[in-house]
């Protein structure tokens, strides 16, 4: 594989772009968007002169990377010459079968078409397609370029030969690969949202305040981040969208979604990307508070 279209510029798009091009890779960056291809590709530089200050990556590998990236408007100029299409587009379901539909319609019938997605089924993708055998999961995790974990997802359908390829892939990309099979979540969300939930609920339930919840897992558990704040960086619009397809693929209510969560994603207050979720990020400062919604 030489040739990598990435589709959707947002966080995990660029991510994903930044890492196949740092690696040698050509990569084809498309959005719709030509102000979100801007934002990404600015994103990009941003996050490799981050690499450069802690001596990861120097200014003429930046150069060269950067180089190895183009950015398309237009799906059928972006994926035309794909061996490998990774899509990272909005997390609906509605969304990824249209837009599976169109990338095996205009990608080379040689072509592997993966998702990043998070929690949809690889197998419900993949029957939209004409190549179901070259479709599957290939969940990054953000930081793209930092974190080591690929979910390399099979879907019912999905050839061994493709998930070979794409655990080779993997390694190649000195990532970690796990093999998973196509269940609501996979593997990371399964146990994660839960987790995320359950302490959105003990918010609820008034059992103990934002910062006290957070450093109890923290201290406690060892996690680096407390899972309020984790949620605030996913996206609580994303937290709930996967809540949902895990309470719906199982049936079971103990993934139903916190009300206090689905009250937040609807009042607009989604975490990092809104500026204030759990707690207030203001711009040009590391320092998070605790929103006021949630002092008393």
């Amino acid at each position: 594989m030489k040739n990598i279209s990435v589709i959707g510029s947002g966080t995990m798009g660029n991510g994903i772009a930044h890492l196949f091009a740092q690696q040698g890779f050509s990569v084809a960056l498309v959005d719709l968007s030509t102000d979100q291809l801007q934002k990404g590709m600015a994103a990009i530089a941003k996050n490799m002169d981050r690499q450069i200050s802690k001596e990861t990556l120097t200014e003429a590998e930046k150069a060269a990377s950067l180089q190895r990236i183009t950015s398309f408007t237009t799906l059928a100029d972006g994926v035309k010459i794909a061996d490998l299409v990774v899509e990272a587009a909005t997390e609906k379901l509605e969304i990824k079968l249209e837009l599976f539909q169109e990338l095996d319609r205009l990608a080379p019938s040689s072509a592997i078409l993966a998702s990043n997605t998070s929690s949809i089924s690889i197998t419900q993708i993949a029957a939209v397609t004409q190549r179901p055998g070259q479709v599957i999961g290939m969940h990054f995790m953000n930081p793209v370029p930092v974190m080591k974990l690929v979910e390399v997802i099979r879907g019912y359908a999905t050839s061994e030969e493709t998930s070979k390829r794409i655990m080779d892939l993997s390694l190649q990309l000195d990532k970690v690969p796990v093999d998973v099979r196509d269940y609501p979540g996979f593997v990371a969300n399964r146990i994660l949202m839960p987790m995320i939930n359950e302490a959105i609920y003990t918010l609820f339930e008034g059992v103990a305040g934002v910062s006290e919840i957070d450093t109890v897992m923290k201290l406690g558990m060892a996690h680096p981040m407390g899972p309020l704040q984790l949620a605030d960086f996913i996206g609580l619009d994303v937290c709930l969208s996967i809540l949902r397809v895990l309470h719906e693929g199982f049936g079971n209510p103990k993934y139903a979604p916190c009300p206090l969560l689905v009250n937040m994603v609807a009042a607009g207050f989604k975490g990092v990307k809104s500026g204030e979720g759990f707690y207030c990020y203001p711009t040009g400062t590391k320092e998070y508070p605790v929103s006021p919604r949630f002092l008393s």
